[in-house]
Formats: structure tokens, C-alpha cells, sequence
């Protein structure tokens, strides 16, 4: 008996292997492990800060999916800069990687329809605060033409208390369900 088969596994039809469950299982497993792979590479460094996204939890459920991260510190070389500045930094790397974070998501999972996505900020007490939520739809599309990065994230269906450059923390309310 050889190990070698004329047809190699990959070209294997999926009736043959019983139900297209499974194959559609397979493809599934296949998108969520892009999804994590694109998120791990482009999403590694910020323009801003060079610290780590970190992605808490990713569930998908029925066309839609739900998304926790833990945003980015400050960049560790922004500690000369004025406090105000770096907060500010801070900040904006939040917002710009919630839109980078949607946009990712429906490109890695075309099945998706809508996803809530939660963004928290470490803070010191080892407790996180929820800074950015948002629950966002797959069409749309008419933020690509704001040039203000607050703007263009309410636009995809982002909230957040931006004060004076600073993301303040939401109210435990925000947290909840599919809201609209």
C-alpha cells in the first residue's frame, strides 16, 4: 500500500466527504484565521504608537460578529512630549485603528452583515474602560471621502466622547447589545 494518492486532498470533492457542513465549516475556520493572521500583520504597529492592539474576543454568530480590543498605549517615546499631545495620540491611533479593525473585518469575512466592535483603554487600577463602541454594517461606505478622522468613524457607526483630543470612557450602558 503506498502513502501516495492520485488525488491529492485539496481537490477532493466535498460530497465525497459526506456533507457540505463541513465544508462550509472549513471555509468559515478558513476566513476567522485570516481575519487573525491580517489583524496580527497589518494591523502590528499604528502610525501613532508602536505599542500592541490587542484582540480580546472575536465572535461571529448568524452574519454578524462581535469584537473586543484593548487599544494601544501611548508611544513609549511620546513620554517627553506635553501630556495633552500624547493623549491626543493616543486617541486618534483608537479611532484610526476602530476604522481600520471595520474595515478588516468585512473584507476577511464577506459574510458578515454587521459587527459590534468594543474598544477599552488599560488604565492604571488593572481595570479597563470602554472608550470606543460601535455597531457597524457591512454597506457602509460614504466616510472615504471626510477628511476629519472623528467624523469618518461616527459616519461607520462609531461612538465615542471625544474631549478636547482625550476619549473619555463611555458609560457602562454602551456596552450592551445591538442597539440602534
Amino acid at each position: 500500500m503506498s502513502y501516495a494518492s492520485p488525488i491529492p486532498p485539496c481537490e477532493l470533492d466535498p460530497q465525497d466527504l459526506g456533507s457540505q457542513g463541513s465544508s462550509r465549516l472549513t471555509q468559515q475556520f478558513c476566513r476567522v484565521s485570516r481575519f487573525v493572521r491580517e489583524f496580527k500583520t497589518e494591523l502590528r504597529f499604528g502610525r501613532l504608537s508602536r505599542s500592541p492592539l490587542y484582540l480580546e474576543r472575536l465572535l461571529i454568530k448568524d452574519g454578524t460578529a462581535e469584537c473586543d480590543c484593548v487599544a494601544r498605549n501611548p508611544d513609549p517615546w511620546d513620554v517627553d512630549l506635553a501630556r495633552e499631545i500624547s493623549r491626543r495620540h493616543a486617541a486618534l491611533q483608537a479611532l484610526r485603528d476602530a476604522i481600520d479593525l471595520r474595515a478588516l473585518l468585512f473584507a476577511s469575512l464577506p459574510e458578515l452583515s454587521r459587527a459590534r466592535v468594543r474598544f477599552y483603554r488599560a488604565s492604571y487600577n488593572q481595570f479597563r474602560e470602554l472608550i470606543i463602541v460601535g455597531n457597524l454594517r457591512s454597506q457602509d461606505s460614504s466616510h472615504r471621502s471626510v477628511h476629519s478622522l472623528a467624523m469618518r468613524a461616527k459616519l461607520v457607526g462609531l461612538r465615542f466622547e471625544l474631549d478636547n483630543g482625550f476619549l473619555r470612557r463611555l458609560p457602562r450602558e454602551e456596552q450592551f447589545g445591538f442597539g440602534d
